[in-house]
């Protein structure tokens, strides 16, 4: 398992939001690309970049942002938020971000996903937001009827050479990762899950390391909040492979 920082760019800012609500946004740098570095800098093999305006609003407002990132460290970065089509998922991956996250359009658009896995093979990945175990979209504004593993399953059928499951109630509050929906979204899947929401401590990485064959864990507000240390943590993984 890889501990991945996450980088949320709202308006060219480093931001988190809580539970997803752009109203509740708390700023946490003005300088992503050095928040990035920092990163880096302490060991993260990956990063993990997300466009929320792009999320919000369909269309990537920050890229210029990402392909600074992109250009500044030396690992590679996966990217997500407002990535709707082809063209988009072309031009990033041209540009040199190692893995595109899809997210929305996988819901209503499956032909795209399976063009994007089969054109850009292990370079695409699927988002899945889930409340309740149904997959939210749009910025998780809107909740459809498709179950989180059912949705999984479908996309790893297509060819996603792996899935993020976030679970919406967990993210931004510092509460804990949803350990029991997380094993059971592994245990279900061939490709590798990366889990994100509700990191808050050294604790909860300890927890998800008890699942089998867990690729990956996204944390971000509690890097930031200062209630988990990257280094502290990728040196656990690393310790107990």
């Amino acid at each position: 398992m890889i501990i991945i920082p996450a980088i949320d760019l709202k308006n060219g800012k480093c931001v988190r939001l809580l539970q997803g609500k752009k109203e509740e946004v708390t700023v946490y740098s003005d300088d992503p690309v050095s928040m990035a570095k920092h990163w880096a800098g302490l060991g993260a093999e990956l990063l993990h970049v997300v466009d929320l305006d792009g999320a919000f609003t369909g269309k990537q407002e920050n890229i210029d942002t990402v392909l600074s990132i992109k250009k500044a460290i030396n690992i590679p970065i996966e990217v997500g938020g407002g990535i709707r089509d082809m063209e988009r998922i072309e031009k990033l991956i041209t540009a040199g971000v190692d893995r595109v996250i899809i997210g929305t359009s996988a819901a209503s658009e499956p032909d795209m996903v399976k063009k994007a896995c089969d054109r850009f093979h292990g370079k695409v990945i699927v988002g899945i937001d889930a409340k309740d175990g149904k997959v939210a979209v749009k910025g998780w504004v809107e909740m459809t009827e498709w179950g989180a593993i059912e949705f999984a399953k479908k996309m790893e059928s297509l060819g996603a050479s792996a899935i993020v499951y976030t679970d919406i109630a967990r993210d931004g509050m510092l509460s804990g990762p949803n350990i029991e929906a997380m094993s059971s979204m592994v245990n279900e899947l061939r490709i590798p899950v990366i889990a994100s929401g509700g990191v808050s401590s050294i604790e909860d990485i300890k927890s998800l390391m008890k699942i089998d064959e867990l690729w990956g864990v996204i944390t971000g507000k509690a890097l930031y909040a200062g209630t988990l240390d990257l280094r502290e943590a990728i040196n656990l993984v690393k310790s107990n492979p």
